[in-house]
């Protein structure tokens, strides 16, 4: 604090004595135009000099905490930018890895749906293939069945009819062989039977 004090009164002073130097002068301007035409450099120059490097140095001390407060608070802003934003790259780059991850899972998800369903195809067609096999073993099954009946029923019919015709053909004979003797003795035969029963 002194010291800057100190720099302070040194500045002031500085700056107090060019002025005072220059209105202690009574110079006319067309004298100050006549005396830089044939000196080079006069002593006002020299305190515009020293006035201006007083002033400069003031403006360095006087501004030179503020200024640095302000680039120190650009700077921090500058670097919250940065970690916010590499904050914002690290959470970008975690839900680019969640996404990947997900249509990983989405593609073994269908992979195995896929294979679902041909498994269950599949057995869809083991399933329907055994059914059609027994429903075919049991049209065959039938079939026989129906086979072998028909085939009775045919033997029997055919049976009738050769017995029908036997029968018919033995009456034939009979009636043409059979004497009225014969006849007699038939029936008598017969009514034995019948008393006996």
């Amino acid at each position: 604090m002194k010291k800057r004090l100190l720099m302070f009164s040194f500045v002031i002073a500085l700056l107090l004595c060019p002025w005072n130097a220059l209105t202690a002068t009574e110079q006319t301007h067309e004298e100050t135009q006549d005396a830089h035409a044939n000196k080079g450099w006069v002593a006002t120059d020299t305190y515009r000099v020293m006035n201006f490097v007083v002033l400069a140095a003031l403006l360095v001390v006087l501004l030179r905490k503020p200024l640095s407060q302000a680039l120190n608070a650009r700077i921090r802003g500058i670097q919250d930018q940065l970690v916010d934003l590499e904050k914002k790259k690290k959470e970008a780059e975690a839900q680019l890895a969640q996404y990947n991850e997900r249509l990983l899972l989405l593609d073994r998800e269908a992979e195995r749906v896929i294979e679902e369903y041909i498994k269950q195809g599949n057995e869809a067609k083991a399933r329907i293939l055994q059914e059609a096999k027994v429903a075919a073993e049991r049209i065959e099954e039938q079939a026989r069945k129906t086979v072998a009946h028909e085939f009775e029923m045919a033997k029997e019919k055919l049976q009738a009819e050769i017995f029908d015709k036997a029968l018919a053909k033995a009456e034939g004979i009979i009636k043409r062989n059979i004497t009225p003797q014969d006849q007699e003795r038939l029936v008598d035969e017969y009514l034995k039977e019948v008393e006996i029963q």
